[in-house]
């Protein structure tokens, strides 16, 4: 039965993707504003939300499965860390498994009410703000289902946090981890909405290296789809789990996940200051290929502005000296990680940095890695009182960052903008924090996000790295991948979600 719902469903997007190259279907609907006119369709009415609610309670007998209060759908709406528009939601439903999620689905396509999933609230582009919407709650769905080690793998539910897994692997003595790290908090839903990576890319790659071996989805019309098997690999078919990865929840609602574990090897935490970013970046470069490469599993860039926030934040037991400053984390084994740092080194001398150390115990390699894992917090503690920070990421060649990273920092210091940089210089992913106190300066600061992004894109690269799209990036998606792409993802969402339920607003311009 399954084996007949995937092949009508391929033939149904396949027919669909022939009918949009031949010009048989075309996409018209309201505008990039008005989501309720999306695709021709119009959202249900005030009336039609009560009704849904009504038989959510029904449906879902959970304690304090259905909330309505205010301050709850007003929290879930929106995110004190995103500054994009965000409404609050109808309704939040809290479900605990696959099934409570098809009741919900069959529930909101009755009434056209459009669905945003919610978990660990982490991202930064306003991908889980509502409008006379079903909040998702999958939190609560946050269990690891089956550990096969010898295979190393295993299944889990969406909500689960990476961490937890992580920490669960090591507490059960199991030698393998997850390395996908993004920011702290992070659930496995969003790391595969948001099409996520971290400090560990370098080494690993991202959400889109593999490390999802497939995902459960309830799709729009309420059925429930398992993307492959277990296997490590397969060339059966169309790659039907990365339809989902990157796709923020506009395609379906993913349930549960097949992970990819890695092995644990040893590893030593160091750290080398330059001059100036320029010459950081372009030390990294060098590093990365000489033959010493792969046992670099993270390269961190912190500029000068972030150490001394790091600093001031009163996490770390002592204070590092303000300079942009690089973090290596070097695996292997002993002789592999002594050979590697040498010739790490050596090439950092040769761009004028006159320090290259190691953590000095593992609990302050754990420290330095920890701070750099919280740049966000530290930042907004040397913001001061009243001060804010917008996040942002871009993503170029790597051969493209020093330039990226200088004109910038320019840009920034024309306009009077304080700043943090922090970056996975490794594969050219930097976060600029962009520090605020007023509205004036919230303008200032978003019209130097739109530069940026542009000035990544003009260098052949990416308006997000990470983060995701949702409503924050969306304006930039046909500058970056042209019309014809933008049209041809617009046409697959509309075939699988004809009534527009699935995260409106987000991603695509209509």
């Amino acid at each position: 039965m399954l084996r007949g719902f995937l092949a009508g469903a391929s033939l149904s997007l396949t027919v669909a993707l022939i009918a949009y190259i031949t010009g048989v279907i075309t996409l018209t609907g309201g505008s990039a504003k008005d989501s309720t006119t999306s695709f021709g369709i119009k959202h249900g009415s005030h009336e039609d939300v009560q009704n849904a609610i009504s038989e959510l309670r029904a449906a879902l007998t959970n304690a304090n499965a259905v909330v309505t209060d205010q301050a709850t759908l007003q929290n879930y709406g929106s995110s004190p860390n995103s500054y994009h528009p965000a409404s609050p939601h109808s309704v939040v439903v809290r479900v605990l498994s696959t099934e409570d999620v098809v009741a919900v689905v069959n529930i909101a396509r009755k009434y056209k009410i459009p669905i945003v999933a919610y978990s660990g609230a982490t991202s930064l582009e306003g991908h889980f703000s509502g409008a006379r919407s079903i909040c998702l709650d999958m939190s609560g769905m946050d269990k690891i289902i089956e550990i096969h080690e010898t295979d190393g793998d295993l299944v889990c539910q969406a909500g689960a946090r990476w961490e937890d897994i992580n920490a669960t692997l090591k507490e059960k003595g199991i030698p393998l981890f997850f390395p996908l790290d993004p920011g702290p908090g992070a659930t496995i839903g969003g790391m595969i909405g948001t099409g996520c990576s971290g400090t560990n890319a370098v080494r690993y790659g991202t959400a889109k290296a593999e490390w999802f071996l497939n995902v459960t989805v309830v799709l729009p019309n309420g059925k429930v789809i398992k993307t492959r098997r277990r296997a490590r690999k397969s060339s059966a078919g169309f790659d039907s789990t990365k339809l989902f990865i990157g796709a923020e929840g506009t395609l379906g609602i993913v349930t549960e996940a097949t992970l990819r574990l890695a092995p644990l090897v040893p590893t030593k935490v160091a750290m080398a200051q330059f001059p100036d970013v320029e010459h950081a970046v372009s030390a990294v470069q060098e590093i990365l290929n000489t033959p010493h490469g792969p046992h670099i599993q993270c390269v961190e860039l912190l500029d000068d502005n972030m150490m001394e926030a790091i600093n001031n934040a009163g996490l770390v037991s002592k204070s590092y000296p303000v300079r942009d400053t690089l973090f290596f984390k070097l695996q292997g084994t002993p002789t592999a990680i002594k050979e590697t740092a040498a010739a790490v080194k050596q090439i950092v001398k040769k761009y004028g940095s006159k320090e290259f150390q190691f953590a000095s115990t593992d609990e302050e390699a754990a420290e330095l890695w920890e701070n750099r894992k919280y740049a966000l917090m530290s930042t907004m503690t040397f913001a001061g009182e009243g001060g804010r920070v917008w996040t942002t990421d871009v993503c170029v060649p790597v051969s493209k960052l020093p330039e990226l990273v200088y004109e910038t920092k320019k840009d920034l210091a024309k306009h009077g903008l304080r700043s943090t940089i922090v970056g996975h210089v490794g594969d050219g992913n930097f976060h600029a924090l962009l520090i605020f106190n007023n509205d004036d300066e919230l303008k200032l600061v978003s019209e130097a996000v739109h530069r940026l992004v542009h000035r990544a894109i003009a260098l052949d690269g990416t308006c997000t790295g990470e983060h995701g799209v949702g409503v924050g990036k969306k304006e930039y998606l046909i500058d970056e991948l042209g019309e014809g792409t933008v049209e041809l993802m617009r046409s697959v969402k509309q075939a699988i979600d004809p009534l527009n339920i699935m995260n409106p607003t987000k991603v695509l311009l209509y």
